[in-house]
């Protein structure tokens, strides 16, 4: 149940929803950044719908109150009829610019780290990737630098002045990792992982959630409301391929989930065509498809000598490969009213 409130309510008649919601037993979430505010009712039951529905209609400044039936409620559009933009420094993900996050699976060394985040910045990347912490199918696989990763990448930050973006494995991770990054990165491997979502919910920084690829766009959903739950609403998620019976590419990109999202969620979606291909010969096709779907950005791996990579050099992009893909994102984003930064935008 959401209540809307009247466009220029006073302070004092939210103030009084408010108290009003707690009163009845309720806990209020406010729909941030809109000119017009809406509460939200967490814990309200069915049988005691009808009854507040028309308690609360009644109360000076709101304009009317709306059941939401889907059994995400935060992430719902109709808590946040606007599109939700995410602000991580200069970027904002969700708005006309789209979010173009680029940079090595795995964090190696400093000399790798370093002309990796030179490369993607030159070629018009706006926050920057990397990896500290590895989640690997082997336990014999490299496993990240962990702290020292992160060191290194919070440097490449500075050095190219890109917010940075890393993913999180386990929850005592998390105070040490909000030190070093902009954003933090909950892994296809994690989307369920639901301690690991209310904890990262108490920080405030902003998150990325990738959905598994053996779950349904509602699970996604329902994810998000863990995070949100916790008082965080700076969501990201992200669709980065779904189990199928095709074999030939490590997972099928879910084009169609991009739209479906936006119709029913208020949350900024972004593809990751890296991890989808597995193969760095289809992922500029399937960058493409995503933005022409309705994308607010892509996550793509750059790596500086692929072969020589610790994880998915297959997958990752040589920097002159990842100059080519923006200047192609930057017509596709063009002709579905987006862009990509004014240096793609000249290639």
């Amino acid at each position: 149940m959401v209540i809307i409130m009247q466009t220029g309510a006073a302070d004092s008649e939210v103030e009084a929803v408010i108290e009003a919601v707690e009163k009845a037993g309720f806990r209020p979430w406010i729909n941030p950044g809109v000119e017009r505010k809406v509460i939200a009712l967490l814990g309200a039951v069915d049988a005691e719908k009808a009854e507040l529905v028309d308690h609360f209609s009644a109360l000076p400044g709101v304009e009317r109150v709306t059941l939401i039936s889907e059994p995400y409620k935060l992430a719902s559009r109709r808590t946040h009829p606007e599109h939700s933009q995410i602000q991580v420094g200069p970027v904002s993900i969700g708005g006309r610019e789209l979010a173009i996050i680029a940079g090595p699976c795995s964090i190696e060394n400093r000399e790798q780290m370093l002309e990796a985040a030179q490369a993607v910045k030159e070629a018009g990347a706006n926050l920057l990737r990397g990896g500290a912490f590895k989640p690997r199918t082997s336990p014999y696989s490299f496993q990240g630098l962990g702290v020292s990763g992160l060191e290194l990448l919070a440097e490449a930050g500075r050095l190219t002045g890109l917010p940075t973006v890393t993913e999180i494995l386990h929850p005592a991770d998390l105070k040490t990792i909000a030190e070093y990054v902009d954003v933090i990165q909950v892994g296809a491997r994690n989307m369920q992982n639901f301690r690991l979502l209310q904890e990262v919910g108490q920080i405030g920084k902003p998150v990325i959630l990738k959905r598994n690829p053996g779950c349904r766009i509602q699970d996604l959903l329902m994810a998000s409301e863990y995070i949100m739950l916790e008082g965080n609403s700076n969501v990201v998620l992200c669709e980065r391929g779904i189990t199928s019976f095709e074999n030939a590419t490590r997972y099928t990109l879910d084009l169609n989930a991009i739209p479906v999202i936006k119709r029913f969620s208020h949350l900024p979606i972004i593809a990751d065509p890296s991890h989808a291909a597995g193969d760095w010969r289809y992922v500029t096709a399937v960058a493409l498809g995503a933005v022409a779907a309705g994308a607010d950005g892509v996550m793509v791996e750059v790596h500086p000598d692929p072969p020589t990579a610790l994880s998915d050099g297959p997958q990752s992009l040589r920097p002159e490969k990842f100059q080519d893909l923006m200047g192609s994102m930057a017509r596709v984003a063009a002709a579905v009213g987006r862009h990509i930064g004014t240096l793609a935008e000249q290639a």
